[in-house]
């Protein structure tokens, strides 16, 4: 299903999730932005448009349930990230749902060298989540920076092996309980 059909202008709304409320901007070509709170800028209320997103909305819902393993949105990136960035953003939509890479493997496959960059490519992912950045970890098996905050990652990494039936806990895991705030 497409989330662009009926848009006809940039939109956004946000939708409830487990891991906070995300705002989410669409234009005609698809979805261009998913925010982790406190991190959209310029959205007015004016551009608001409830139905125009509940596609994106109700995906989102069945894989917080543990319903979608992937999603089916058109993604509008253009003019987003450089050369570099593009073709990371294209591997990281590789990576199956409940398996992760580090930066060093991401980097080999894309032929660049220097962690930092890729980890700044994946960083900069404009639609976390759509293109699943969470799923990236450092070379010793540990969690590593992610904008919505590693309790967030950790939450959606552990959301995905529950679905992929995996029970072990990887050493990243804490056994405490996450806090989101």
């Amino acid at each position: 299903m497409s989330t662009a059909t009926a848009i006809k202008t940039t939109v956004w709304d946000t939708v409830e999730t487990p891991i906070g409320e995300l705002p989410v901007v669409a234009g005609p070509r698809g979805v261009r932005g998913l925010y982790f709170p406190g991190h959209a800028r310029g959205l007015t209320e004016q551009r608001r448009d409830r139905a125009a997103l509940d596609p994106v909305r109700r995906q989102l819902a069945e894989y917080f349930e543990g319903e979608r393993r992937e999603f089916e949105l058109e993604l509008d990136l253009d003019g987003q990230g450089d050369e570099l960035a593009r073709s990371v953003w294209a591997e990281l939509r590789k990576i199956p749902y409940g398996e992760t890479r580090t930066y060093g493997e991401l980097g080999r496959i894309v032929g660049h060298d220097d962690p930092r960059d890729i980890g700044a490519c994946v960083g900069s992912t404009p639609v976390p989540i759509l293109i699943p950045c969470h799923r990236v970890i450092g070379a010793d098996g540990s969690l590593r920076g992610y904008l919505g905050g590693l309790p967030r990652k950790e939450h959606l990494l552990l959301l995905e092996r529950r679905g992929i039936g995996e029970t072990s806990m990887p050493t990243w895991a804490r056994a405490e309980q996450l806090q989101l705030g």
